[in-house]
């Protein structure tokens, strides 16, 4: 047993990866705090499922939209301070979030603005804390367990902070949820000072900005493998990941309930998703693990559409903890063979389309999905979500075995040099 949890947790022995995942864990419970409370807080004041949706798209579709040049820049600028930047600035975002609240002077039209800004930051955010993350950790045999345990930390947050929120929600009302998480940031921004990162060998040549964009662009899908994983990545962001935009309907309209629903609903998510980021982190390579991406994108369609379709509480909260498993499974094994095989010169613009695919098609899926629920009810919308991820975790199957041969040999390619 104590082997086993040493196994899980070995990534830890490194001193920058330490300090970033205790800075993380706490500030990222923040962040899911501030997460629930934002739609509760849209759909309080304008009662849409439209206007949730379109929050939802105003927060993500700058990611979409800078992602790519934002890879550039990571490739191009230091990795370390892009990230310690975009921590001050989210903090100001919630801090901002939190005086409007209290002064009582908040409108939906300042909340869409600080939603852009929001996702203009994590644009940057996203590729640059993925790149960093190599360099947090001396053994690339542990990149694999390091971006599981990064997952873990995420998923931890994303199970207590709905929780919390909920709480917090009832309580205190939603201004509590993003002055905790503005005050969060302080201890992660404190973590990433502290951090020792050695200066990372850059291409000194200038090029021009959309020459390097288009060789990224050639080289993630040029090579099979993490143009298939994108892909699904992407199908999966579009059609079934909005199921978070529609959980304040279902917690309302469906189960004729509050804020503590939605959060225990959310909670149960990040349950399932925790789950599946400990049995990635306790696997020792990522031998098998396209095996893993097509089954648990199928779970998660399936676990959507039995959600969907459910009536009671408790079994909608054990198929939300299905939902959260398929999700991070194939989203960790995505990213953890993606990490692995890319080459380090283009890992920033590489993550650049890989968080696109994942963060940048979400604000399309939320749109589409407040749209959608308006015509023919959230449930529906779910239902089509998921009968598209199941879709193309066929696809992605029909592929598989190609996608392995040349992760083989570009891994034993790898080993000679």
């Amino acid at each position: 047993m104590t082997a086993a949890f040493k196994n899980i947790f070995r990534s830890l022995k490194y001193h920058n990866f330490r300090l970033f995942f205790t800075g993380q864990s706490i500030s990222l419970v923040g962040t899911w705090i501030q997460r629930l409370a934002l739609p509760w807080l849209v759909y309080h004041l304008t009662n849409s499922v439209v206007m949730l949706g379109l929050v939802g798209f105003c927060g993500q579709i700058p990611t979409f939209l800078l992602a790519s040049f934002a890879g550039v820049l990571t490739d191009r600028w230091n990795r370390y301070y892009i990230l310690i930047a975009t921590q001050v600035l989210a903090m100001i975002q919630a801090l901002v979030l939190a005086l409007l609240f209290y002064t009582g002077t908040i409108q939906i039209w300042q909340i869409i603005l600080l939603s852009v800004i929001l996702g203009c930051i994590n644009a940057f955010d996203v590729p640059a804390r993925q790149s960093l993350l190599v360099q947090m950790v001396d053994k690339k045999k542990d990149l694999g367990n390091a971006i599981a345990l990064n997952s873990t930390m995420v998923n931890g947050a994303r199970l207590l902070g709905p929780s919390i929120a909920g709480v917090l929600i009832a309580l205190t009302g939603e201004g509590a949820c993003f002055l905790i998480n503005g005050l969060s940031y302080i201890v992660v921004i404190i973590s990433l000072l502290n951090m020792k990162i050695k200066p990372r060998k850059t291409n000194k040549i200038n090029k021009n900005v959309f020459k390097e964009l288009k060789e990224g662009f050639s080289y993630t899908f040029g090579f099979a493998p993490i143009k298939y994983i994108i892909l699904l990545l992407a199908l999966v962001s579009l059609m079934g990941m909005p199921y978070t935009v529609l959980m304040p309907v279902f917690a309302k309209e469906i189960f004729h309930s509050g804020a503590h629903t939605f959060g225990f609903l959310m909670g149960a998510s990040g349950l399932g998703a925790l789950a599946g980021a400990v049995y990635l982190a306790s696997r020792k390579n990522i031998a098998d693990l396209e095996k893993i991406i097509p089954l648990s994108a199928g779970l998660f369609g399936v676990s959507l559409i039995l959600f969907a379709s459910s009536r009671f509480l408790i079994l909608s909260l054990v198929l939300m903890v299905l939902t959260g498993l398929g999700m991070m499974l194939q989203m960790a094994s995505s990213n953890t063979i993606v990490q692995t095989i890319v080459d380090d010169d283009k890992r920033g613009r590489v993550m650049s389309f890989h968080t696109m695919a994942f963060m940048g098609m979400a604000p399309f899926g939320s749109l589409m999905a407040g749209g959608l629920a308006k015509m023919v009810g959230a449930p529906y919308t779910l239902m089509i979500g998921g009968a598209a991820c199941i879709i193309g975790a066929v696809i992605f199957s029909s592929k598989r075995k190609l996608i392995k041969e040349i992760i083989d040999k570009h891994l034993l390619k790898s080993n000679k040099i």
